[in-house]
């Protein structure tokens, strides 16, 4: 009604997606309140109700104006009254009497509809209260009083994204999150992968933190659960499709020692038939390198290269494979007597590469994984996947500050096709699968889930991610990108999220990556992304029923991301000491945190 306090105006324009709103001149104020609270007309973003019958119009206002958005002056002496005010206004959904909010519009307003204020009770009636299948994201920015909810399903198996600029509050933001899921599921689990090792101030006591070289929990990723490509890209450099007659050599090379393994394994006995080079079979590469030391640089008694083999080899020592000792062998003469020199080189550029590797100490955490070495290790990928799915606590954390920035890529792709292959081969088990499902959260996405390859970025994490995105829902698996350039991030991946919760971001090309990815009439509120204060998100989506501007609640104790005390700092006098940077160095050196 007209004589409403809620009154606004009248609808003077309709199309299929927006309307235009007059406003009333009756109004007595800019900034009226009703039922003791101050609401301000006009103000972008802001919801708006239009009553038809017995069904509620919701819309949100995009713009705002003087003029109407379209003139009917045929004869050009019909002018706007410029001292009016005029709301572009984007509907996005509708209730039928006592129903319950839905997005979509069976019913369009009609000209001269009543448009009315929308209150802090309406606002309740759209967001609801906590029930079960929400977690609490914050509070409503129009109201201070109105918690928000998301749909933990669809932000969860429809996946997701977190995006701002460095210091918008990306990472308080998981950190709110994952504990309000932690707070209101028990059943719950999710792994986190980060990259810089920001979160383990924020979960100390909610989580297990797995780390290279931890004493506790240290991380561990087998070089043996890494396919053929994986696996020979990383040891010989080899590009993923080449087939040189040195690469399938190498191919035959581990199937040999994976099917020797196969029927010794801890998790169960595989059969040989099934077995192929992408196998995760642990096996012996140590081994697998002695042999090919031997074949090219030994000597032997024989000269043709079909008679130089084990019984014919000139050795003094065999050396110790276990330690990378190589064998050591007579010298080979330059005549045409024995000792002859290996005539069977063509691994010898591979041997040399795998042998670097194996001696790199950075990268122990893969071939020198304890317990999960080969078949003679107590362990096997059974409780290696359960050390990180199956613990105490239902968070975990993958610490890869540890972990060489060319392995990165690799790893999270390891690491993801690992958790993802456990789901879909398991799914329909009681304890994982589609009866458990799981969250994964990828922090700085961007660094190794870009659209482009180069750079140690090989498409190995980004080719595992895109699987979740685009298949993972049906096996109980969701995923989480967080990121401060979205511009950067693999189109797939940005195609197949469901509910984009975007903080403040200011470069071009970020706002309109996300403009493009968003619903085509939230447009308006994506433009608001660049007057975002700190903590406060647009978030847009299928997990929100409907676009809103939120407040992130603040969440302590805060992850270690937040910038240093500049002023503090400079205003302290420090001493120059001849010991400074000697543990930076030795750290640097080593590839280890101090």
């Amino acid at each position: 009604m007209k004589t409403d306090i809620t009154y606004l105006g009248i609808v003077i324009n309709v199309d299929s997606s927006s309307i235009e709103i007059e406003v009333s001149d009756d109004i007595p104020s800019s900034a009226p309140i009703i039922n003791g609270r101050l609401y301000r007309i006009g103000q972008i973003g802001t919801l708006i109700k239009i009553p038809v019958g017995n069904i509620n119009l919701y819309g949100i206002v995009s713009s705002v104006s003087n003029t109407p958005n379209k003139l009917i002056d045929s004869n050009n002496d019909i002018l706007p009254n410029k001292g009016s005010r005029y709301l572009q206004v984007q509907l996005v959904g509708e209730q039928i009497g006592n129903m319950k909010f839905e997005r979509g519009l069976g019913t369009f307003p009609t000209i001269n509809d009543e448009a009315h204020i929308v209150t802090e009770e309406d606002l309740k009636v759209i967001y609801g209260n906590k029930t079960r299948g929400l977690v609490e994201i914050g509070r409503h920015s129009s109201s201070e009083n109105l918690s928000v909810y998301l749909d933990l399903p669809n932000l969860v198996l429809r996946h997701s994204a977190v995006l701002g600029s460095t210091g918008s509050g990306k990472s308080n933001t998981i950190a709110h999150l994952l504990n309000e899921i932690l707070d209101s599921y028990n059943g719950s689990r999710m792994i986190l992968i980060d990259i810089h090792g920001e979160y383990s101030t924020a979960f100390k006591d909610k989580c297990k933190i797995f780390k290279i070289n931890d004493k506790d929990n240290p991380l561990f990723v087998p070089f043996w659960t890494l396919n053929f490509d994986e696996l020979s890209f990383f040891l010989a450099g080899r590009p993923n499709g080449q087939e040189r007659p040195e690469d399938k050599r190498l191919r035959e090379e581990i199937l040999k020692y994976k099917i020797i393994s196969a029927n010794k394994l801890k998790a169960g006995i595989v059969q040989e038939n099934y077995v192929t080079a992408d196998s995760p079979i642990p096996f012996d590469i140590k081994l697998m390198w002695h042999t090919l030391n031997r074949e090219v640089h030994g000597t032997f008694s024989k000269a043709s290269i079909q008679e130089q083999n084990r019984a014919t080899e000139e050795i003094e020592n065999e050396g110790d494979y276990k330690k990378l000792i190589p064998a050591k062998f007579k010298p080979y003469s330059l005549g045409s007597v024995a000792p002859f020199k290996s005539k069977n080189e063509m691994m010898y550029t591979y041997e040399q590469k795998i042998y670097s590797r194996l001696r790199d100490s950075r990268f122990d955490f893969m071939f020198n994984p304890d317990d999960y070495s080969d078949t003679d290790s107590n362990k096997d990928l059974d409780e290696l996947i359960r050390s990180w799915l199956e613990h105490d606590e239902r968070l975990t954390i993958l610490d890869l500050s540890g972990v060489p920035f060319e392995l990165i890529d690799i790893t999270v792709g390891i690491v993801t096709r690992l958790i993802y292959d456990s789901m879909y081969w398991g799914k329909n088990e009681v304890y994982t699968g589609r009866n458990r499902p799981l969250l994964m959260i990828y922090e700085e996405a961007h660094s190794y889930l870009p659209r482009n390859e180069g750079n140690h970025i090989y498409g190995y994490a980004r080719k595992a991610v895109e699987k979740i995105f685009k298949e993972g829902r049906k096996f109980g698996v969701g995923a989480m990108v967080v990121t401060q350039r979205p511009s950067e991030i693999s189109e797939t991946i940005l195609a197949q999220v469901g509910t984009f919760i975007a903080l403040r971001l200011t470069n071009s090309s970020d706002k309109n990556t996300v403009k493009s990815a968003a619903p085509n009439n939230m447009t308006s509120l994506i433009d608001l992304l660049s007057s975002l204060r700190k903590g406060e998100a647009i978030v847009v989506g299928e997990a929100i029923e409907i676009p809103s501007r939120i407040r992130i609640k603040e969440y302590t104790p805060r992850p270690n991301s937040n910038d240093p005390d500049l002023t503090q700092q400079w205003n302290q006098d420090f001493k120059c000491d001849n010991d400074n940077y000697k543990k930076v160095i030795t750290a640097m050196r080593e590839q280890k945190h101090i």
